[in-house]
């Protein structure tokens, strides 16, 4: 008897994409990091143990920070802007760098399967899968390059430090020494540094920038994806429910998304806040810049689901004819057999007839082509990313007015 071995490909991660059994695509669980976070128990496969990394990131940036701090008495005071005031590096670090973790979970799990339902809700013609299979495994192994990390980790580096001196604050503060630079002048220059300074700069910023940058590159991955998808003919269905031609699934991708373009407003929460304490600048002076990170962040998810833009409005042109000739057809004959010999002896009863339900159903389905949508996203998906997004920014309507103030205001319009 001969026994025949299975044969494992070379890349399994994207023979389980592609797979039948398994289709669908996951933007984060591959890549260097991933591999070294499964080695070293930080993560179980496929991207489970996310509070587990979410700790263990706080304890290689954060904690060494506010101990290094300590020991040069900079945590509660001895400088401008002690470790403990500066609300930036805490909403970074302990609110913004651990949810860039745990989103990864949550992209997985919404991700992977809007993925794989181009295949199972038949929008793939057959002699198309090939193209489709070659998308995804396209994708993975962009996501699994070590060369385009190391790229990442190279800008996290260079780049995360230009975006670092756009944000740092221009007063002297905990991680350099006092009189190194005069107050608004030059204090995003190396140098007089403190060893919480030296941390902070160069372990845990870059960290911080490289999981960040990691996750547009993530992004990319996903736009380059759907464009290649777009460019595939998929077999839409103007009558689908969805009013999204049966594409209406992608709108959880735009969900999907929000716990990694909430810790942006996370952080810009905690910039802002510094800016107002620290500087003395006031919340309406960033009206301008909130409204317009919010507007980019919800764009960043939204643009990708517009490039099936072009398909969606052909087969809503397509399906409004078709279906204008249909019900065409059919009306006359209702006219023909209930109206136009209404009053003569061989006229039939309506009672109990199905046509008048025939045409109640050909009228609904002729709403729902002229309903459908060119783009699979509904106005509900984009405000509740909205709203999600601006809960950061909440807390800062309080430095508007003491605390006291507003209260007193409740309580006076509740009485």
């Amino acid at each position: 008897m001969t026994t025949h071995m299975p044969v494992i490909p070379e890349n399994a991660e994207a023979a389980e994409a592609t797979s039948p059994l398994e289709p669908g695509l996951s933007l984060v669980r591959g890549g260097a990091l991933h591999r070294l976070f499964v080695r070293c128990r930080l993560a179980q496969e496929p991207i489970d143990l996310p509070g587990r990394r979410a700790i263990f990131v706080v304890l290689i940036t954060w904690l060494p920070m506010a101990l290094l701090a300590l020991a040069a008495g900079r945590l509660f005071g001895g400088a401008g802007v002690p470790f403990l005031e500066h609300l930036a590096v805490h909403a970074r670090f302990l609110a913004a760098l651990p949810l860039l973790i745990v989103a990864e979970t949550f992209v997985h799990e919404r991700i992977k399967p809007a993925v794989g339902g181009f295949s199972e809700r038949g929008l793939i013609a057959p002699q198309d899968q090939p193209r489709f299979d070659r998308a995804v495994a396209s994708a993975v192994d962009l996501r699994d390059s070590v060369a385009l990390e190391a790229i990442v980790l190279l800008l996290a580096f260079t780049g995360g430090y230009w975006v670092w001196t756009q944000t740092s604050l221009h007063v002297r503060s905990w991680y350099r020494e006092i009189g190194s630079t005069s107050a608004g002048v030059g204090v995003s220059e190396i140098g007089g540094l403190m060893p919480a300074g030296y941390w902070y700069i160069f372990v845990a910023l870059p960290i911080f920038h490289f999981i960040l940058f990691r996750w547009y590159f993530r992004l990319l991955i996903w736009y380059r994806f759907l464009w290649q998808v777009s460019r595939i003919p998929l077999r839409l269905n103007a009558l689908h429910p969805d009013r999204a031609g049966g594409l209406g699934f992608l709108n959880a991708s735009i969900i999907a998304f929000a716990p990694v373009l909430l810790a942006h407003t996370v952080f810009l929460s905690g910039v802002v806040a510094d800016r107002i304490w620290h500087q003395g600048e006031r919340l309406p002076q960033f009206k301008l810049e909130l409204a317009g990170v919010c507007l980019v962040l919800i764009l960043l998810v939204i643009v990708p689901l517009t490039f099936f833009v072009f398909q969606l409005e052909s087969a809503r042109r397509a399906a409004a004819r078709e279906y204008g000739l249909v019900g065409m057809g059919y009306v006359n004959e209702f006219r023909d057999k209930w109206l136009a010999r209404r009053g003569s002896a061989q006229a039939e009863s309506p009672l109990g007839s199905a046509d008048i339900q025939s045409l109640a159903d050909l009228a609904n389905s002729f709403e729902v082509v002229r309903e459908m949508s060119v783009v699979p996203f509904n106005r509900l998906a984009v405000l509740r990313l909205g709203f999600v997004l601006i809960l950061p920014l909440l807390p800062l309507t309080l430095t508007l007015m003491p605390l006291s103030d507003m209260f007193d205001r409740v309580v006076q319009m509740v009485l």
